[in-house]
Formats: structure tokens, C-alpha cells, sequence
């Protein structure tokens, strides 16, 4: 008989932005917004429970979240601090497991199964972890707790913030039934307009589906979406979690449309990402690329093969892709894909960082 395991998913409560509030106490009666200060055209990073009832949300438009919330204290993020924030809490995690899972800085699954301390109760564990993460960093935690992926993920968001909650095999099929079906990680909002004009708003909807049906509108996804519908995970809790790319992109204060501004721009994001990458220093680049997006909200991506970090073939691969749009630019990012062959990597080359 296998073994039920026992997954836990913790997620920070609105992180960059708890972090603020313990930072400047004051903020915590104010609606707040990471990210987006260089102008009202930024984007927000995260936002915290006071913004969010107006309607804020992370990765919302600046002048969007204003207009939600004319009252909105906008705060530049400060990731030095989130990163040590982030390996305090990482820390703590290791202390119970040595199977985490980081997603993010302020998310991570952990396989509890074999873990014997807290009478072997997983959701003791969890309930000690959110307890340690409070004391030694001042912040709250959701905390979700099941014997798969899927649903220690959906437990955790279920009544943030602060909370705690374990889904049985037990309570797990009734506790499912009328979730919406976007609480699946991967329906994003394409996906969920379509099955919303299939008559598909629940699990329960999604389980009466046949997979032939499902084959026919969502391809090769229609497995993965029928077991997740019965509340079927088998993803494994993978130890390590490697990157497949990094990037770092600038939303302009202003458009542009000079060459020289552009040059300037890349120069300033390759030499930021040059730093992001030094944490990278074990994998191999595959290739290299730019990010443009245009005043009409269009974008673009241009792509060459490169074993290097080098500045002047981002140069001209902004102005290869430049010349065939000449049009004024809101957005400039560069980025690199790394080799997926973790054995092949080698040091990566990186100019003026020894």
C-alpha cells in the first residue's frame, strides 16, 4: 500500500509589503503598493489587505491601482531586504525537511512524510513553522497542509491571511466539489474564460467532463486537468528548483524613441542583471535576449544562441528589433535562457565581476 504523504505549502502574507509594515509600523492603518513609484506607468509588485479591498492587486498598472485607490502610498521595493527575510524563513524550513521546494522567495512546498518530530502531525509542524516565522522575523504565514501539491496549495489561500488549514483524504472530495476551477494552479485566465463558455465553473463541473471532451478543447493538458479535478496530484516536492531564465526588465518613465536613450537603458538593466546572475554563477547561458514593449502595448522578443553575457550583443539585438518597429518604446528588458542540462554547465562568463 503507498504511503499517503504529507505535503505542506507555505506562502508569506502579502510579503514585500509585511515587510514594509514592520519596517515603518505606521503603514499598517495606510492602503500600500510595492513597486511602480518611478511614475504612475510602473507595475505593483504586491500590495496589502487595506489596498487589496479597493481592488489592488500585484502586477497591476500604477495609474490602475490609483485610480482603485486615490489614497495609495506607493514604497520602491527594497529586495536586499525581502532576501534576507526570505533565508531567515528558508532557515526555519530546514529545520523540519530537507525536501523544500522554494517557488519564490516567500513560497515553498515541504514533504513532511517522513518527518517524525510534532508527534508526526503535519499540521503541527506547519502550525510550529508559522509560529517560528512570527518570532524571528515578526511576519505572518498561510499555512496549507494536505497529501498532495494541489491541495496543500489551495488550503494555504483559502482564508488568508494568517491561516492554517488541513485537507484530508477524508474531507478533500466534498471540501473540492464547488472550488472555482481556477483553483487550479495553471487555469489562468484564458483558460478559465474557456471553460467558463464549456458551463465549467467547478471542480465538480470539471469532474462530469469526459476526457475525450476535455482532449478536444485543452490537448494534452485534459489529464492533469481531470486528476486535479478529483483532487489527483502526483508532482513530487523537488528538492531543488532550477531556473530555466532570468531577466530584469525597466518600465520607462517616459517612451522613447532615441537610440542613444536606448543604449543607455540596456547598459543600466545589463549591469543590474549582471549582479542577479552572480547567484547563478554554476549554470551555463544558452542564449540571450531582449524585451521590448511599444507604446501601443505591443511587445516583442528577439533571441540569438550565446555562451556569454556580453553587452554589445544585447546592443544589437535591441537595435536589430528596434529597426524594423520605429516605434517610440515603454519597456526594455534583457534576459538569458540557461542550458537545461545541469551536467553541461560550467562558470558563467561574466564581464568585470571577478
Amino acid at each position: 500500500m503507498e504511503k499517503i504523504k504529507k505535503i505542506i505549502h507555505i506562502d508569506m502574507d502579502y510579503f514585500y509589503a509585511q515587510v514594509e509594515e514592520r519596517e515603518r509600523p505606521e503603514l499598517k492603518t495606510m492602503p500600500i503598493g510595492v513597486g511602480g513609484t518611478s511614475s504612475r506607468r510602473g507595475i505593483l509588485c504586491t500590495a496589502n489587505y487595506i489596498a487589496r479591498r479597493y481592488g489592488v492587486r500585484s502586477a497591476m498598472p500604477t495609474f490602475k491601482a490609483i485610480e482603485l485607490c486615490p489614497d495609495l502610498v506607493l514604497i520602491k521595493p527594497n529586495f536586499k531586504l525581502y532576501k534576507e527575510a526570505s533565508e531567515e524563513i528558508f532557515k526555519i524550513f530546514h529545520e523540519y525537511t530537507d525536501r523544500v521546494e522554494g517557488i519564490s522567495l516567500d513560497e515553498a512546498y515541504l514533504d513532511v512524510t517522513d518527518v517524525k518530530l510534532c508527534s508526526n502531525s503535519a499540521t503541527l509542524i506547519a502550525k510550529e513553522i508559522k509560529e517560528k516565522i512570527y518570532k524571528r522575523t515578526g511576519l505572518t504565514a498561510s499555512a496549507g497542509v494536505s497529501y498532495n501539491k494541489l491541495l496543500a496549495k489551495i488550503a494555504s489561500e483559502y482564508n488568508k491571511p494568517n491561516a492554517l488549514l488541513t485537507i484530508t483524504p477524508q474531507n478533500a472530495p466534498g471540501f473540492i466539489y464547488n472550488l472555482p476551477v481556477n483553483s487550479i494552479n495553471g487555469v489562468g485566465k484564458k483558460t478559465n474564460e474557456k471553460m467558463k463558455t464549456l458551463g465549467i465553473h467547478t471542480f465538480g463541473d470539471l469532474q462530469k467532463q469526459s476526457l475525450h471532451e476535455l482532449e478536444y478543447h485543452f490537448g494534452s493538458y485534459a489529464i492533469s486537468l481531470k486528476n486535479y479535478s478529483m483532487g489527483i496530484d502526483h508532482r513530487e516536492v523537488r528538492k531543488e528548483r532550477e531556473r530555466k531564465s532570468l531577466s530584469c526588465e525597466r518600465t520607462l518613465m517616459d517612451n522613447i524613441g532615441d537610440i542613444v536613450q536606448m543604449n543607455s537603458q540596456i547598459i543600466d538593466i545589463h549591469e543590474e542583471m549582471k549582479s542577479r546572475l552572480e547567484k547563478h554563477s554554476h549554470r551555463q547561458i544558452k542564449s540571450i535576449f531582449v524585451k521590448l514593449k511599444f507604446s501601443d502595448f505591443t511587445q516583442t522578443t528577439i533571441e540569438t544562441q550565446s555562451y556569454d553575457f556580453d553587452l554589445e550583443k544585447y546592443l544589437h539585438l535591441m537595435r536589430e528589433r528596434y529597426s524594423e518597429h520605429l516605434r517610440p518604446i515603454r519597456l526594455i528588458g534583457v534576459g538569458v535562457k540557461f542550458h537545461p542540462d545541469i551536467q553541461f554547465s560550467r562558470q558563467l562568463y561574466l564581464p568585470c565581476c571577478a
